[in-house]
């Protein structure tokens, strides 16, 4: 081996070395740089459970978290080595002091309006836990305020990261499996908060009527509304009755907890079925067509009946893009513009509808009068 060639294969082999080293450095960049920043609005929500632990597999930068219970701070602090200058007591502290890419709200949903007024005119976009608002007038109120401070605002559902709905939907709408919509029930709900043992904080305002809004009614009624209007392509039903009970009132004193809404539209009906006395937990769906019928069972499989088939085809659904597969992955992809959050599970448009579903069937069911829909 000549001189020459040992000295051009040490440089070759040198420069192959500093490339792979920029290449890696480049890559842990452009890793640190696709991570959301986001604040935490609240943690007396258990759903919070889901981003703390995006957090600890570093998905994701919390660089900021509101909480006024020291309890709560402190068990927080503990489970998830998060340090002191992380907690802020309010939402208007935080957005002083950083600018998140978004804030995330785990509170009441009676304070889902305070976290928009004060996100939306520093042009911070927010996601809520389902539903959107308390009220349709702070729903209106937190949607004029997205509009003119063009920010995002969404909500968040576990059922829209749900394969099963997603290819339920895409069956119905783009393979029409199933034809025309006539007939959708929803079934949403558990033992009860308090039988399932849901935290003591959360436990508190989800039976609170001012700072949920009402008890399963609103707690997994919610769930249907969104579905069915997505299913509807973001129509609004003609009218809505509702029929409540309180099956368990020395554990519930304050709020329902079993509901039934009746949604009617032009040519279908659709049945949601809310309630803290399943015998066990349930999200499913099911969708009767003008030819067919098929059922989201849980968040994987799906059951299918088509006309002039005998039997059922039951099967798996498809893995989601990573996009849509939680809402972590789909709100960087509307922040990046790479998903226009027009009239899907999410959007705004969708869950103005649901908060106007939800207290249309309050009224039907405290007066026993069906409610029609403006």
């Amino acid at each position: 081996m000549s001189n020459s060639f040992k000295i051009n294969f040490k440089l070759t082999y040198t420069n192959i070395t500093l490339i792979v080293l920029l290449l890696l450095s480049g890559y842990s960049k452009l890793n640190a740089q696709t991570k959301l920043n986001v604040a935490v609005a609240g943690l007396n929500h258990d759903h919070v459970f889901s981003i703390m632990n995006s957090f600890e597999k570093n998905e994701v930068n919390i660089i900021g978290i509101v909480e006024s219970n020291p309890e709560l701070i402190e068990r927080f602090k503990k489970r998830y080595k998060l340090a002191d200058s992380l907690f802020f007591p309010d939402i208007v502290s935080l957005l002083k002091k950083h600018k998140p890419d978004a804030v995330l709200a785990y509170n009441p949903i009676s304070e889902h309006l305070s976290v928009v007024e004060a996100a939306a005119p520093l042009g911070i976009s927010v996601m809520v836990e389902k539903p959107l608002a308390v009220s349709v007038k702070q729903a209106e109120r937190m949607a004029q305020l997205a509009r003119q401070y063009k920010i995002h605002l969404l909500t968040n559902y576990e059922t829209t990261w749900y394969p099963s709905n997603q290819e339920a939907y895409l069956n119905i709408k783009n393979q029409s499996l199933i034809g025309d919509v006539r007939k959708m029930v929803v079934h949403d709900g558990h033992e009860g908060p308090k039988e399932i043992g849901v935290s003591q904080e959360f436990l508190t305002w989800l039976t609170d009527p001012e700072k949920n809004g009402a008890g399963a009614l609103v707690d997994f009624g919610c769930y249907g509304a969104n579905l069915m209007t997505w299913i509807m392509d973001g129509k609004a039903p003609i009218s809505v009755s509702a029929i409540t009970h309180q099956i368990k009132p020395n554990i519930y004193p304050k709020v329902d907890d079993d509901a039934t809404i009746l949604l009617e539209y032009p040519d279908a009906t659709g049945i949601i079925e809310a309630s803290w006395n399943w015998p066990f937990s349930i999200k499913d769906m099911e969708v009767f067509g003008k030819t067919g019928y098929i059922q989201a069972i849980n968040d994987q499989n799906l059951r299918l009946k088509e006309n002039g088939k005998s039997d059922y085809k039951i099967y798996k659904a498809k893995s989601l893009a990573p996009q849509y597969a939680n809402s972590l992955n789909y709100l960087t992809a509307v922040l990046r513009n790479e998903i226009q959050p027009i009239n899907d599970l999410s959007s705004l448009e969708n869950n103005l509808i649901v908060v106007k579903i939800l207290e249309a069937a309050k009224i039907s069911a405290k007066t026993g009068k069906k409610v029609l829909m403006k």
